[in-house]
């Protein structure tokens, strides 16, 4: 990892962390947290930019407050809802045939291959890169430095709604912030939640978030599907509040204090006292009782995730499930998720001094995904963070040779699940995807 001090912001449903880092000979430590109740977002989308913009203020400055470090700039985590992951190929002539390559070259064969091949209506976040090859020569991982009249590029580009990515930048900016980088966050989280071999060989990561649940895949150290189901955690506590006619803050409580996601576990002679709306006394209700409002909820969202994973039969992978997110820390959840998914499953909860909480993977991962960039990798992160800030118009096609997807070296499949172009359909597509993971 690189030395230096990093500041990440994780802007969630229930509440917006930041987190300060510092790294110092390939460890990292956290040295500084904020976290703020989140308001003006809906099931993780930003429906009120000036309150999304304060709230951030005011997070960022607990986390000043607390780690003696002045914030300029963030290292921001967009959410998977809408994500595509895209296949991106091409080529182009080296213009200075005799010369090095350089960041020129590398910047336009990113440009002219990968940041024309998406909708309109997206951004692009991020280009995963397969390798490159120059005059033929394949599995270069960095072109610079070598000599050669013909660069190619194998990757896969990662982009996101554009009006998710203008709303976060909004309130970024309103807060009197940069942005150091964007990072879609299942991306960033398997470089913390997950082991070399994991992400090697292939591993499902659920995270739990207030208003969302997102399930992604891993595989060759890529993101390769993902999925974001629109339930989370406020979805349990509403629950309880709604079946016991309590307010959310006691639901809340109850969930935290006696909650349990797996009913059968629970004692059948355990009482708490509730506080109901509109009777001056409580009333006395089975802890059983609570967590079989938990576990109905929890049992729904991860039914829904278990359909989408068998389309791409997913839980074959090796690593099985990693678990995480807010509503991770519920006792009994490993053992729910395991009766319904019938796969071993983890859960991760980060080991960093003061944040020990599976709310804060998010926030953590995000720092420690940029640490441990390479140099090649922070230059397309770049190129990409310049197309958003810029906005520039689309660059022509003229001088890129795309190669025909029919003669393509590679031939694998990356989807998110919302594709809804003819021809084969999602689930054949993504199946024949997943049948290469152990070729």
């Amino acid at each position: 990892m690189e030395n230096g001090v990093y500041a990440s912001l994780d802007i969630g449903t229930t509440s917006i962390k930041v987190i300060v880092a510092e790294v110092l000979n390939g460890q990292m430590n956290v040295i500084g947290v904020g976290s703020e109740r989140s308001k003006g977002l809906n099931k993780g989308m930003i429906v009120d930019i000036e309150a999304t913009s304060n709230a951030i203020t005011l997070a960022v400055k607990q986390a000043e407050e607390k780690s003696g470090v002045k914030i300029e700039e963030l290292i921001v985590g967009i959410p998977a809802q809408g994500a595509q992951i895209i296949p991106c190929n091409g080529y182009i002539q080296v213009e200075q045939a005799h010369e090095e390559i350089g960041d020129q070259d590398v910047e336009k064969v990113i440009q002219e291959t990968c940041m024309n091949s998406i909708p309109a209506d997206q951004e692009v976040i991020s280009v995963m890169i397969e390798e490159f090859l120059v005059d033929g020569f394949d599995e270069i991982k960095d072109p610079r430095g070598m000599v050669g009249e013909r660069l190619e590029v194998y990757g896969t580009v990662l982009a996101v709604p554009k009006s998710i990515v203008h709303n976060i930048k909004k309130c970024i900016q309103l807060s009197g912030f940069t942005i150091k980088d964007l990072i879609i966050q299942p991306q960033a989280m398997a470089q913390l939640v997950l082991s070399e071999d994991e992400r090697q060989f292939g591993t499902v990561q659920i995270d739990i978030g207030g208003g969302q649940t997102t399930a992604s895949a891993i595989h060759d150290h890529q993101l390769k599907f993902v999925h974001v189901e629109q339930q989370g955690g406020e979805f349990v506590t509403k629950d309880i509040s709604m079946v016991l006619n309590t307010s959310i803050q006691n639901a809340e409580s109850l969930k935290r204090d006696v909650g349990y996601a797996f009913s059968s576990h629970v004692a059948d002679d355990q009482f708490v006292h509730v506080d109901v709306v509109g009777q001056n006394d409580s009333i006395k209700v089975k802890e059983s009782y609570i967590s079989e409002i938990i576990e109905a909820r929890l049992e729904q969202i991860f039914e829904v995730l278990k359909n989408k994973l068998d389309q791409i039969d997913a839980l074959s992978l090796p690593g099985k499930i990693k678990l995480t997110g807010g509503a991770a820390a519920i006792p009994g959840i490993r053992e729910l998720a395991e009766d319904v998914f019938e796969v071993q499953v983890d859960v991760y909860i980060p080991d960093f001094m003061g944040v020990r909480y599976p709310s804060f993977t998010n926030a953590i991962s995000l720092v420690y995904y940029e640490g441990q960039l390479d140099g090649i990798q922070k230059l397309i992160n770049q190129i990409s963070l310049s197309n958003i800030r810029n906005n520039p118009k689309e660059l022509s096609h003229n001088a890129v040779k795309q190669v025909n997807s029919q003669s393509s070296k590679k031939e694998e499949f990356y989807e998110n699940s919302t594709d809804n172009k003819k021809g084969p359909s999602f689930t054949e597509k993504v199946k024949n995807f997943f049948s290469t993971f152990f070729d």
